[in-house]
């Protein structure tokens, strides 16, 4: 079949390729303008337009995408389906009836649990042990078409969204060449949604990374978790940012105010929280790099009864 596949971020990546590689012609790549990034702020190709420059495959960078101009791009490629993985802009019905096979969708979870932008971060966050990828037909509405396939996958209870996502994608990836091939033989499904289940998982706050140690440890950690590798959940020591990119949760009744450091050895920081002990496993303070907290306690030497706040 004739694909346009939509996509931004490195997440889409083994999806794009695994299409190239099962014999579908990719007509055209359409992705996100390249974005100042670094102290220079020169500008940065997203993740999708250097694989497909690398495959020789035709790329699209428009600045608005529902606009006749960038409508029409599209539907000069001809293609007989349109696929879309974290394209991060929304389709309207303009755009969805160019392909005569529809517009399909790769989504990183079991809808119709969350629904929306952040849905490995909020199945992290929330403490969930199964996540999953769906494959569905779009429509106007946000990741409210009827699904095609859904595949599970475990959540280890040390993934990230970093690794979570990395795990995904490669499962998106297979399945999205399982969706085209019964798309391409007629015999894809359309299993509609029970939309009195829907959740949404929307972008995450900034000031949601601001650590609060007056919440329980276990949520604390899940916060950890979801906010790494971007943008790190911090808090501040002697003034200075501090991110915690991993830690763990130890059983306690601690009376002191939370944030206190109520134990510590050459290997080891003990943190009052809300409900249980916070214990960070790798720490890094503004201007300096990540470290594990044995190396953080060397250089740092904090105190019992010093505060993170």
């Amino acid at each position: 079949m004739r694909v346009v596949f939509m996509g931004t971020p490195e997440f889409a990546v083994p999806s794009l390729q695994a299409i190239v590689k099962s014999g579908h012609e990719v007509v055209l790549v359409v992705t996100q303008p390249d974005k100042p990034a670094g102290r220079g702020l020169k500008l940065k190709p997203p993740p999708v337009k250097v694989i497909a420059q690398q495959m020789g495959l035709p790329v699209f960078q428009p600045e608005k995408l529902n606009v006749p101009e960038s409508l029409q791009v599209i539907a000069n490629a001809k293609p007989d389906v349109l696929v879309v993985v974290a394209y991060g802009r929304i389709l309207k019905e303009e755009c969805l009836a160019i392909p005569p096979k529809g517009c399909i969708n790769v989504h990183p979870s079991l809808l119709p649990k969350y629904r929306g932008p952040s849905p490995i971060q909020h199945a992290i966050l929330n403490g969930d042990e199964v996540t999953g990828v769906t494959t569905m037909f779009m429509d106007a509405g946000m990741d409210t078409g009827d699904i095609i396939l859904q595949q599970e996958v475990p959540i280890d209870p040390e993934d990230t969204a970093g690794t979570l996502s990395e795990k995904l994608a490669m499962v998106a990836a297979d399945l999205l060449v399982e969706t085209l091939k019964l798309i391409e033989e007629g015999r894809a499904p359309r299993i509609p949604q029970d939309h009195s289940k829907a959740t949404y998982a929307p972008f995450l706050p900034p000031e949601i990374a601001h650590l609060k140690f007056d919440q329980p440890a276990k949520h604390l950690r899940n916060l950890i978790r979801a906010l790494n590798p971007d943008p790190g959940a911090f808090a501040f020591f002697r003034g200075k940012r501090v991110k915690f990119w991993r830690a763990e949760v130890v059983d306690g009744q601690p009376t002191e105010q939370p944030g206190t450091i109520v134990a510590l050895d050459k290997n080891r920081l003990l943190i009052a929280t809300g409900e249980g002990l916070l214990m960070p496993t790798e720490l890094q303070t503004e201007g300096k790099k990540s470290l594990p907290v044995s190396e953080w306690l060397k250089g740092t030497q904090p105190q019992v009864g010093e505060r993170f706040s």
